[in-house]
């Protein structure tokens, strides 16, 4: 990944994106890791990486991931969980991982992972859970120490394919005043509705933990429904095929006409946020119905049609990527400027499983950092 910080001013010149406030709302525990950190901790418990060098490595995971299906994709993190299964590797990949926030300017991020991947070496659920928290503070207080200002909080996913739902949720709610500020869950979409997973969804309801739920990435508007209706879900974890329920057409040259379905109407009514994660979207064939270059994904559609859309990196080791990369992007793919820029960091801001006043403060902070770049 290409990080340097003159690499990313707006196209036409003017603000480096790198320097401006963010908040990051879909980030992989799993999906961030440093390459040299993954063959150093890969080393140490005696686990083999298909290449030795760092640079080598991180191209290995780009062109794995750069498969067009999800399945695929996914397939990548049998490596980076394959080395999160000690304390000690949870802690340093943990606090790595805010590390690199900070670098690249983001205020404030809630990280995702599924502590039932890394149990392998004898931890417990809630040592894992414990293990990633000391390394997240840790990596906080070293964004401090140079400077810089990051908040971070733990989102607890439970994979969909497996039978755990109920009691990863319960770890969930048995953390949050350690760190825990929602639940999610993840891994293959189609066949693994949210419904199957009702008896957890109605425990975090009754113990008022919000849920951010993975939909319209690998399979379509049952999936959104499901993870809105059966999941109570504030935020779609990708969302983008929610497409699927706007129809355009032109009657002639000038005009342009829009009909919403009813799942995008709710979604859109409701301010419901779209984790959007552009590179991602175009790696998995999430958005092969409508192209296969950035230009085809729907995210302009859906953010002139005032859907609350936000940026997201996902992946950052698999997309080869960065929030910043990713702002960078869509700005030079759609025309965007500053104040496009600050919309999107406003909506994830407005989107953050925290109280109402620390959302406001958060804004405020981006409102600032934005009218000074």
């Amino acid at each position: 990944m290409n990080t340097a910080v003159d690499d990313y001013t707006m196209p036409g010149g003017g603000a480096n994106i790198a320097s401006l406030p963010k908040v990051s709302l879909h980030d992989h525990l799993d999906g961030g890791l440093r390459p040299q950190t993954i063959i150093e901790l890969a080393d140490a418990v005696g686990m083999a990486v298909p290449v030795a060098d760092a640079a080598g490595l991180a191209t290995w995971f780009a062109d794995q991931a750069d498969s067009g299906s999800l399945v695929e994709y996914l397939k990548t993190f049998d490596i980076t969980t394959g080395v999160m299964q000690t304390k000690e590797g949870l802690t340093r990949v943990a606090r790595e991982f805010v590390q690199d926030l900070g670098a690249d300017g983001v205020v404030y991020g809630e990280i995702r992972w599924a502590p039932e991947q890394h149990l392998a070496r004898g931890l417990s659920l809630d040592e894992v859970v414990e293990a990633v928290q000391e390394g997240l503070d840790a990596g906080a207080d070293d964004v401090a120490g140079s400077g810089g200002s990051i908040r971070v909080g733990q989102l607890i996913s439970a994979m969909r394919h497996a039978d755990r739902g109920l009691e990863i949720a319960e770890l969930a709610v048995r953390h949050r005043d350690n760190g825990v500020v929602g639940f999610d869950i993840a891994g293959a979409e189609a066949g693994f509705p949210a419904g199957k997973m009702r008896e957890a969804f109605d425990f975090l309801a009754r113990n008022y933990l919000p849920a951010t739920i993975h939909a319209g990435e690998a399979d379509g508007l049952e999936s959104i429904r499901g993870a809105l209706f059966d999941g109570r879900a504030l935020r779609l974890g990708h969302g983008v095929r929610l497409a699927e329920d706007i129809t355009t057409s032109s009657e002639d040259d000038e005009n342009t006409y829009v009909t919403l379905g009813p799942v995008a109407q709710w979604v859109k009514d409701r301010e419901i946020a779209l984790e959007l994660s552009p590179s991602s979207n175009l790696q998995t064939g999430a958005i092969e119905q409508w192209g296969d270059e950035l230009v085809d994904h729907p995210f302009d559609l859906l953010y002139q049609l005032g859907f609350r859309v936000t940026v997201n990196a996902d992946n950052r080791l698999m997309s080869a990527t960065s929030l910043t990369r990713e702002l960078f992007l869509l700005s030079e793919t759609f025309g965007y400027d500053l104040s496009d820029l600050a919309v999107f960091q406003l909506n994830a801001a407005a989107s953050l499983f925290l109280p109402l006043e620390e959302r406001e403060e958060l804004a405020d902070i981006i409102t600032a950092g934005f009218d000074a770049a």
